[in-house]
């Protein structure tokens, strides 16, 4: 067994993971190591675009080696194990690696055993969903080839990405139908599982209002239990539902590692972390953010600009025995009302806005907020987040 050691591993190497290990090495740390074994990065809010026929698959990946930064080694095993009380982790080829810090932002990935049949719909050939690269692709085919009949999207109120977006598929579609004509032949149905549609009553009003404008049955309260996609059929707590064209929001969960490691409580399985300064409550030396980590706060983008530098300043802090920074709980989802307009929800893990720039005007939709979204954003994100600049 090789034995290796890093002053600080990060494990994961998507946005929050390249953006972390940019900026610890900013600030002075010498000895930063990233695990991840894909050779691509993948831009997922673009994925929405992709699903829309608003921008192509090519445009949400780079080369991952163009992406790490100087400085940081770059290991492309993936984790198999964490022992938190000796200070290693285990890849799957079998290296052990000490550390004196562990960040762990590893993503999640869709759970499809939550949801029976959830897997065989995504195969089948209605159904697809924006939250695989290899699918969104799909979505837009199935977007554009419907001329009639029954479309439905799932808005769940579990642990997603990013949940609020899940509204992007719904309103860019129904904009594309309205504009190509078929609107009016198409029975456009969102289940969203919450009691509203987003929990923030300014927010609630406006996508109400776009939902209204396509003619949406919009049936709040109302969960998928399973899917039979040999007859294309939801089965919900409001009864059985038929669908030419399903987009699934899928729940996703943390990998199993963390759970088998004792990083996660209860039953869950995402990392347990403290909300504020984001380490763990038990393992000092062991830090959690992005995705896989349960903040209380709503996943997203816009969270992880405000994680990242908490934990790149209190890995420091701790050492010396300083007090850490806090992270407030802001999150952002920006949803699409058409294919020209897109609102800005931000706000903190109570549900009360949070506007980041003081402009509280960003939650109704506009043109340059859509704008801001597809094409400028994008490159923020390659050339300032990523390189720990933003």
């Amino acid at each position: 067994m090789q034995e290796i050691s890093h002053d600080v591993v990060i494990v994961g190497a998507g946005n929050a993971g390249t953006a972390l290990a940019a900026q610890l090495l900013r600030l002075g740390a010498r000895d930063v190591a990233l695990l991840d074994p894909s050779r691509t990065h993948v831009y997922q809010p673009l994925l929405s675009y992709v699903g829309a026929g608003m921008a192509t698959t090519a445009q949400t990946r780079r080369p991952r080696s163009a992406l790490v930064p100087d400085g940081c080694t770059w290991h492309t095993q993936a984790v198999a194990s964490v022992d938190p009380d000796a200070g290693h982790l285990t890849t799957t080829d079998g290296t052990r690696i000490a550390y004196g810090d562990l960040v762990l932002c590893p993503g999640a990935r869709p759970d499809w055993d939550a949801l029976p049949g959830s897997r065989a719909a995504m195969d089948e050939a209605h159904g697809s969903t924006n939250y695989l690269p290899e699918l969104a692709p799909k979505t837009w085919e199935l977007i554009r080839g419907l001329r009639s009949g029954t479309a439905v999207f799932t808005v769940p109120d579990r642990p997603v990405p990013c949940g609020g977006v899940a509204y992007k598929p719904l309103f860019l579609a129904c904009d594309h139908w309205r504009r190509t004509g078929v609107l009016d032949r198409i029975e456009v149905v969102a289940l969203v599982e919450s009691p509203t549609m987003f929990g923030i009553p300014q927010i609630d009003r406006r996508l109400e209002r776009a939902a209204q404008r396509y003619g949406v049955q919009v049936r709040t309260g109302t969960s998928v239990r399973a899917i039979r996609a040999e007859d294309q059929t939801l089965e919900t707590t409001a009864g059985e539902l038929h669908y030419d064209l399903l987009h699934l929001t899928p729940e996703h969960r943390a990998p199993e590692w963390i759970a088998a490691a004792g990083l996660s409580d209860g039953a869950g399985s995402f990392i347990t972390v403290d909300e504020r300064t984001l380490q763990h409550p038990r393992h000092r030396r062991v830090w959690g953010l992005g995705d896989a980590a349960d903040t209380h706060s709503s996943k997203s983008g816009g969270a992880l600009r405000k994680q990242v530098p908490v934990v790149a300043y209190n890995i420091a802090a701790a050492r010396m025995e300083q007090p850490l920074h806090e992270y407030d709980g802001y999150s952002v989802a920006p949803i699409t009302t058409s294919r020209s307009h897109l609102l800005l929800a931000e706000f903190d893990r109570d549900g009360g806005l949070q506007p980041m720039f003081g402009l509280r005007d960003l939650a109704r939709p506009r043109p340059w907020t859509l704008a801001f979204d597809r094409y400028l954003q994008p490159q923020l994100y390659w050339h300032g987040i990523l390189p720990g600049r933003l």
